[in-house]
């Protein structure tokens, strides 16, 4: 019986095996745009542009280098791509993750480790780097489902945490063209890897 296709070509006609990626057949172009054009909130949101997770991703980097102002240019590339297996599995909410289950975790960890190892990150991020990326996350989140996403802000508290407010000071959700989004994302990329 024949196997099911489980590779994606990429814009930049590298042919990435979901279940098996290699970091040589990942290319941040090709990050930067499939993750410019994925939709948070599965796009039920408000604007005439969808948030995308390459500006979520944006945001989460601001808000660890704001919780984590000392961390090394390599943990600050590991926030921003906290969410780039989602250029080729896309974004799921996490109720959905939920009722999915252990696969979805599996493959996004399989891509995660290819992509660190691309960029000269450790393939498992240490656990403290973790848990500041992830109350990065979090306030993002928040912001987000109060700012976009139609979320009271006891709803957004309740699952997400009440951010402190001097975190959101000078800080505000975008909804700008994908072009626009890819090529900043790609620049803090470019950026962050010249500083590491």
């Amino acid at each position: 019986m024949k196997q099911p296709r489980a590779w994606q070509r990429m814009l930049s006609g590298r042919r990435l095996d979901l279940l098996d990626p290699t970091p040589m057949d990942i290319e941040i172009e090709d990050i930067a745009h499939g993750l410019a054009f994925v939709a948070r909130w599965n796009g039920q949101t408000i604007g005439d542009y969808a948030y995308s997770v390459a500006e979520h991703s944006l945001l989460v980097e601001t808000l660890f280098t704001a919780i984590s102002p000392s961390a090394d240019a390599k943990w600050q590339l590991a926030a921003l791509l906290h969410d780039a297996p989602e250029y080729v599995i896309g974004d799921m909410i996490s109720p959905v993750k939920a009722a999915v289950g252990p696969g979805y975790e599996e493959l996004d960890q399989r891509l995660t480790a290819a992509i660190h190892i691309r960029f000269g990150l450790p393939a498992v991020l240490p656990l403290a780097i973790k848990k500041q990326i992830k109350k990065a996350d979090k306030i993002s989140a928040w912001m987000e489902a109060v700012h976009i996403a139609g979320f009271t802000r006891a709803e957004a508290d309740k699952f997400f945490g009440a951010p402190d407010p001097a975190m959101l000071e000078n800080l505000q959700i975008t909804l700008r063209p994908p072009v626009l989004v890819r090529g900043d994302f790609t620049a803090r990329h470019n950026a962050l890897i010249a500083q590491c």
